[in-house]
């Protein structure tokens, strides 16, 4: 899969990764790490939550976002080296047996003002279920290399 640098990308390209299957066992090997809430963790405890059964961290689903991004095909140069994040929602719960897929937006880039060798991207994810549901969106800032910052070999003639 070839690289894409900063001069590769346009405002308004989409990229898709996915679907990648949530299973129970994976949001309570998850929760149990690093979210041990019963609400993850339990599913008698979960049942009786106002979600009504057992749903994945926010967290989780934020990591399975970043998973599915990676495989979309976006593949930026040097990788994913994010700066920053903004707007994180999770409007629906991921359950168990939901099918994710990431949807990646370009809706800036610029190249950097005082490293001339990289450029600055903004990327909007959407994460839906199988029933196109929207359970997580984010505003993400990430640094991308400039192709024409890369040094060529000096050629002899």
């Amino acid at each position: 899969m070839h690289e894409r640098y900063l001069e590769d990308l346009r405002i308004g390209a989409r990229f898709e990764g996915g679907p990648y299957e949530v299973t129970e066992s994976a949001i309570i090997e998850f929760a149990r790490e690093f979210d041990p809430q019963p609400i993850h963790l339990d599913p008698k405890a979960a049942k009786e939550s106002i979600f009504e059964g057992l749903i994945a961290s926010g967290w989780h689903t934020a990591v399975i976002t970043m998973r599915l991004l990676v495989k979309s095909g976006l593949n930026l140069a040097g990788g994913t080296i994010g700066l920053g994040a903004d707007e994180l929602r999770w409007p629906k719960p991921v359950r168990p047996g939901d099918k994710l897929r990431a949807e990646v937006e370009i809706i800036g880039l610029r190249p950097s003002r005082s490293k001339p060798d990289r450029g600055v991207v903004r990327i909007r994810y959407t994460t839906r279920n199988q029933n196109d549901e929207t359970v997580m969106t984010m505003t993400a800032t990430v640094l991308v290399l400039r192709r024409s910052a890369i040094q060529q070999p000096s050629r002899k003639d």
